[in-house]
């Protein structure tokens, strides 16, 4: 940076810089005038304690778990209904503010750094769950809302919410990023979930993308604009409410461990479980170095090989049939017995083991930070996708236990980097691009369930091609024709 800087200024003449230091100066006092009217305005909308410029509340809200530097807005505002989100999105829209919506900063591509700086709206004072139909399997929740929150809050019902990426996210925030998890290969993901969302637009409009209270199971009304909003990314409205699917909790539900001779074996008995129409409820992917990983950080003892881990929902009769049916198939892959847990505690133990997986890679490596990888392929390309990759991490010595919703065709390499050594950092990005660029080649996806944000951008562009890029910036300019939601996320600055 500093050579960069000593070379501009002898190619610039002085007179110039002098000039471009007197429109910086000017322009910073214009930003620091706006701001201390605005921040009037929004305390008289939201009340004094609910508006912050502090240095720490700041950087708070300019990071998520993602490797990803700090990037903090000007101010935090801490709204406690829609109205108020509306009535601060306006503010921010005559002034020409960036606006970046906060859930609970539990993303993994840098989704709510304020890179443009501007206003971050923490979402967490909207927490009421506010319409429950049981004999609808139905809720509607406002963003501050956490996955284990509703599940709690349903728990005598009967019902509750599946999806689960792991983190106690909000669900908002989820929908906004497309979330899904170890379930989805069962109840589907966040796209699948959704009914209705309430989002307050970047001039201030609240539109409701369903129409105002509905909630039918299916609908062929118009254009899916509930769809549209759901993996945005805050990048096209704030979502302040959802209308979420439920489900029935299963009369039964049992896991099980089962070790494999191979990563091949491992994930053809995964193909050949889901072809032979096994309803499975999870069915999660561990390599040998995530399993000894896991091992060490949640104090088990399975054997250090390719595992499985498998849960069964439905009747006892139904999860029965389930259980034979996999197990014959694994058993015709040279698969281990299964290691069962039954009980509601060993059951919570295993899959805590299995969300810690993050944790468990970093301290791998105490003091370095963690990157997770997030392609997709169509489950055909699968065996052939994680062997090339294992063996990519392999040759290059990298440290990148691989773990994945195998079920799905998703999987993710928990890159553990030192961040204090750029040529590491380097060698990693170029891994995560080779891998980005082998799941687009069999026809997947770079990305399966955390989302663009800053970092696949260029990627994106390769997936989908210059028409629906452009298409993308096309409805970007409609609803957000001054680029204020959350700007510099998924689309990368149009080529002029």
């Amino acid at each position: 940076m500093l050579f960069s800087l000593t070379r501009s200024r002898r190619l610039v003449p002085h007179w110039r810089l002098v000039l471009q230091c007197r429109n910086i100066k000017s322009e910073n006092t214009a930003r620091a005038a706006v701001l201390d009217s605005t921040i009037s305005a929004f305390r008289s909308i939201c009340g004094e304690d609910n508006v912050s410029v502090g240095e720490a509340v700041r950087e708070q809200h300019g990071k998520d778990e993602s490797v990803h530097r700090c990037c903090p807005p000007d101010v935090v505002v801490f709204p406690r209904c829609v109205e108020e989100v509306s009535g601060l999105a306006k503010i921010c829209h005559k002034h020409h503010l960036p606006i970046i919506p906060f859930g609970t900063g539990t993303g993994l591509e840098g989704g709510v750094g304020a890179v443009k700086g501007g206003v971050s709206f923490s979402l967490r004072s909207m927490d009421q769950i506010l319409d429950l139909h049981e004999e609808d399997f139905d809720v509607t929740v406002e963003p501050g809302v956490t996955r284990k929150a509703l599940n709690a809050y349903l728990r005598d019902t009967g019902l509750w919410f599946p999806v689960d990426p792991g983190a106690d996210a909000s669900l908002c925030g989820m929908a906004a990023t497309s979330a899904s998890g170890t379930n989805a290969v069962r109840y589907g993901t966040m796209r699948e979930n959704v009914l209705n969302l309430e989002v307050v637009l970047a001039d201030g409009t609240i539109i409701h993308t369903a129409g105002k209270g509905r909630r039918p199971r299916k609908t062929s009304a118009g254009y899916n604009l509930t769809n549209l909003f759901v993996g945005s990314e805050g990048t096209l409205g704030i979502i302040t409410k959802t209308t979420l699917r439920l489900f029935g909790i299963p009369e039964a539900m049992v896991s099980a461990v089962c070790s494999f001779p191979s990563i091949q074996a491992a994930v053809d008995s995964t193909v050949q479980i889901l072809q032979s129409g096994v309803p499975i409820a999870r069915i999660e992917f561990l390599d040998d170095v995530m399993i000894d990983a896991c091992n060490r950080f949640s104090r088990l003892s399975y054997p250090v090989t390719p595992t499985l881990f498998l849960e069964f929902h439905g009747s006892e009769r139904s999860v029965e049939e389930q259980v034979n049916t996999t197990g014959d198939i694994i058993q015709s892959n040279g698969g281990a017995d299964f290691q069962w847990a039954q009980d509601t505690e060993t059951r919570n133990r295993l899959w805590k083991a299995r969300h810690d997986a993050w944790y468990a890679a970093q301290a791998l490596r105490p003091g370095c930070k963690a990157y997770a990888t997030d392609v997709c392929v169509p489950l055909s390309q699968l065996p052939q996708i994680i062997v090339e990759t294992k063996k990519d991490l392999i040759e290059n010595k990298l440290t990148g236990p691989i773990a994945g919703h195998v079920g799905d065709g998703n999987f993710h390499c928990l890159m553990v980097v030192d961040p204090n050594n750029p040529e590491e950092q380097h060698h990693v990005h170029l891994f995560s691009e080779r891998l980005a660029r082998r799941a687009l080649a069999m026809d997947g996806t770079c990305t399966g369930e955390h989302g663009v944000g800053l970092g696949k951008r260029a990627l994106l562009c390769e997936e989908m091609g210059p028409m629906a890029i452009q298409l993308m910036h096309c409805l970007k300019d409609t609803l957000d024709p001054n680029n204020l939601m959350n700007p510099g996320k998924v689309l990368l600055p149009r080529q002029l």
